[in-house]
């Protein structure tokens, strides 16, 4: 049925694109595409697919909105940064943008541990219980994408964030264009995928343009049972008027997804790469609680050979092998409405104002907790509801050979997070509840509380023109960030207040300009990582014992790090090369015990130091007859300082020391490396892609370690040229992930890391899929 529906919805979209190339829809001159303009402008691109920031004081690059509209659509934006040196992204799924398994780090720090803004507006940490902020993948539409720039090392000091110890990624926009038009697509693929995406432009009208996106996206899982959902509407409005520029944005988001079981190394060893949750065969999942609550197996489901039809027939040897189902659930509202005077006045300033609604559920079927109803097992949640909002303002003054900067940023977050517990019907016809649908009703409640964070960040950047070979930026940030939670229903965990403090982080950069083609820079920054307002991560994930022992000790993350570089170009040849040094202090090591579904309490405590290393190396080329290449490469090695002492006890009553100084930490592969070829002509295009990333270890003593992979992804299209009427611009791709169907794991600390042995932490990736693609607009 779902296949039928695809082949009506490309059909669809295909009269649609005709309708709207027709004169009826454009002026003589034709319609511009939607937002190609902008684009265009606002990376300064100039049609590069990479740019290798030419002019900065510290390594960065850019990925342009050609780039990103060659990738499949409903692509994540961080699966098109993978390319460039040093990133490390990895996820389950064929378009990356399944957000359990959704992982980027830069440099040895992880997510958690980087900066996201969207058009200046932060994303928070953007990890998974984000408890200030949302994944990119529900704050844009991928095609409403203008560009993504990274930085590797540290970011701009306005960028509005408290967790880039390490990195940043800043995206934009696509603004409005100034004709109006209309872009679409539809694909269709493996596991019965369906996308579909329109964009309405509305072209110039007085001083004001605005453009609608909506996109709506249906995946079926690649292994076991469920899909991935996703509807996501966008509006944008900009007013270029004499006095200023006014910038509107609107996105809203309603994204529900299933998830894949988390692996150990010895489950994917007995049960195979394909091994998933029980969903739909609910007799399995049945009998298998039954067994561990000490109830009579229900007839039709006795271990060890659960009932999961044909596939699987490996045995069951705990409850932890497989569960029922699981999903994340997540509604977004997310806006924004800034002012800025015009760019060429020696004194500006623009003021930005935001806010972030989120409602959201993860849901686990337990085997660990019966419902009251006498069913062996229920729906376990975590809860979250995100109200926050903020204003960020900047002062530009250009006066003589000083550029000055003044900014600050206020946040106010309220952010709510339970743990509750919903009954499931004692009955073998079925789960009675929708994986894919907020729960209501609970019959338990095991925490509930309120957090209330208070953000506060101002900085000051000077840059100096030292004639036209020497340019030297320098400023500084102060950052204060006050945690308070309050519990609603009490528990084990903790109530209090807990602040990090630094007014004076400060960075230093140069770039020296060589000869008009060729670069060196060079700078110094300082940062620190504000505490995580939450239960189930930061301080306030232990006891209150334990909170209140280290509340007054703990230190808030901070990183120095030094970085320096090159940059050349040659005609159509373009590269650079930087090495770097980070000292990262205080670190902060949350330990768990058990399985991630139990949500038993960590205990958090400053563990010392990590010192990393490396260089990265980059380098495009525009080749003859409409060839391009890109190529990276970085070399990392990020080492633990320090051994920890747990607060557990030996048998001889002495601290136990978990050996880790000297050891990697997990996730960091010594070695990543990335190669594309593409390929743009009058009708055909293409591109083919590989990535590398050497072995990963995900405990931290280095005893267990899943091996290096490397993937092939490519795809091959037609347009129809310039020239013929209403049919121009639309075009036909067939894209292809994991070329060689290559067995592999993707995401490594899911469940996060243990002190060692092998852990439920690794989910395996996606095998070769397919989809093809018909467009107009990009």
């Amino acid at each position: 049925m779902k296949t039928k529906h695809a082949f009506r919805l490309l059909a669809g979209i295909s009269i649609l694109a005709c309708m709207v190339s027709s004169p009826a829809f454009a002026d003589e001159a034709g319609a511009e595409p939607a937002g190609d303009a902008a684009a265009s402008g606002a990376d300064g691109s100039n049609g590069e697919i990479v740019v290798l920031g030419f002019g900065e004081t510290r390594q960065t690059q850019t990925v342009s909105a050609e780039d990103i509209a060659l990738l499949t659509p409903g692509t994540s934006p961080l699966k098109a940064i993978s390319k460039l040196p040093g990133v490390n992204f990895q996820s389950a799924d064929a378009f990356g943008s399944y957000e359990w398994s959704a992982r980027i780090s830069l440099r040895g720090f992880n997510q958690n541990q980087l900066g996201f803004t969207l058009d200046g507006v932060p994303l928070g940490d953007m990890s998974y219980g984000n408890y200030n902020g949302l994944h990119i993948s529900r704050a844009i539409i991928s095609e409403d994408l203008g560009a993504v720039t990274v930085s590797q090392g540290a970011g701009a000091l306005g960028t509005a964030s408290t967790s880039n110890l390490g990195g940043t990624l800043l995206f934009t926009s696509r603004d409005p264009g100034h004709t109006m038009d209309i872009a679409a697509s539809g694909t269709y693929g493996s596991e019965d995928t369906v996308r579909a995406f329109v964009r309405v432009d509305s072209g110039d009208f007085g001083p004001f343009r605005a453009s609608v996106s909506y996109a709506h996206m249906d995946a079926g899982k690649w292994k076991g049972d469920g899909a991935q959902k996703q509807d996501q509407v966008n509006a944008k409005l900009v007013g270029d008027m004499g006095f200023g520029r006014l910038t509107a944005w609107l996105d809203y988001s309603d994204r529900r997804e299933n998830d894949y079981q988390d692996m150990s190394k010895a489950m994917i060893d007995r049960l195979g790469y394909n091994w998933d949750n029980f969903a739909s065969d609910w007799r399995a999942a049945y009998a298998a609680a039954a067994v561990y609550q000490n109830q009579q197996v229900a007839p039709g489901g006795t271990l060890p050979y659960p009932t999961y039809g044909t596939t699987f027939t490996q045995p069951v040897e705990t409850v932890d092998d497989a569960y029922y189902n699981a999903a994340g659930l997540r509604r977004d509202w997310l806006g924004s409405v800034k002012f800025e005077t015009p760019l060429e006045r020696p004194l500006r300033f623009s003021l930005q104002t935001y806010y972030h609604d989120n409602h959201g559920q993860g849901l686990w079927w337990t085997p660990y907790v019966p419902s009251p109803t006498g069913a062996p097992l229920s729906v376990r949640t975590t809860e979250y509801d995100i109200n926050r909002a903020g204003a960020i303002a900047t002062m530009n003054w250009d006066v003589s050979f000083n550029k000055l900067e003044l900014g600050a940023w206020y946040e106010s977050n309220d952010f709510r997070q339970a743990r509750r517990f919903y009954a499931l019907d004692n009955t073998l016809a079925g789960s009675s509840r929708n994986s894919l649908e907020f729960q209501t009703g609970p019959f338990a409640t095991q925490w509930d509380y309120k957090f209330q964070t208070n953000t506060f960040v101002y900085h000051v950047s000077d840059t100096v023109d030292i004639g036209d070979a020497l340019t030297i930026s320098g400023g500084w940030k102060g950052i204060d960030v006050v945690n308070k939670a309050n519990p609603i229903v009490q528990s084990t965990y903790p109530a209090g207040r807990i602040k990090a403090n630094d007014m004076f982080l400060p960075q230093i950069g140069a770039v020296y300009r060589v000869t008009g083609n060729a670069e060196l820079f060079a700078s110094y920054t300082e940062n620190m990582r504000a505490f995580v307002s939450a239960v189930t991560s930061g301080p306030f994930s232990t006891t209150q014992d334990g909170f209140d022992s280290i509340s007054g000790e703990l230190k808030p993350e901070t990183s120095q790090t030094f970085e320096g570089g090159a940059r050349f170009r040659s005609g159509p040849f373009q590269g650079s090369l930087a090495g770097y040094y980070v000292n990262f202090d205080n670190r902060l090591l949350a330990i768990t015990s058990g399985p991630g579904i139990q949500g038993n309490p960590s205990v958090l405590a400053n563990v010392g130091s990590v010192h990393t290393y490396g260089f990265e190396a980059a380098a495009t080329v525009r080749l003859p007859a409409g060839f391009s290449a890109t190529a990276s490469y970085a070399y990392n090695v990020s080492k633990y300082q320090d051994d920890v002492v747990d607060g557990a006890l030996d048998l001889n009553g002495n601290p136990i020391v978990i050996p880790t100084d000297g050891k990697t930490v997990p996730d960091s592969p010594r070695n990543i490396a990335s190669a594309e070829l593409a390929y743009t002509g009058n009708i055909l295009f293409g591109r083919i892609g590989g990535n590398y990333m050497s072995k990963r270890y995900y405990s931290y003593t280095n005893d267990v370690s899943v091996g290096g992979r490397f993937l092939l992804d490519a795809s091959l299209g037609a347009k129809v040229p310039e020239g013929h009427g209403y049919l121009s611009g639309i075009a036909l791709e067939v894209s292809v992930t994991n070329l060689t169907d290559k067995k592999y794991v993707s995401t490594v600390g899911s469940n996060g890391f243990t002190n060692s042995g092998d852990s439920q932490t690794l989910l395996t990736g996606a095998p070769r899929q397919w989809f093809v693609t018909l467009r107009r607009g990009f």
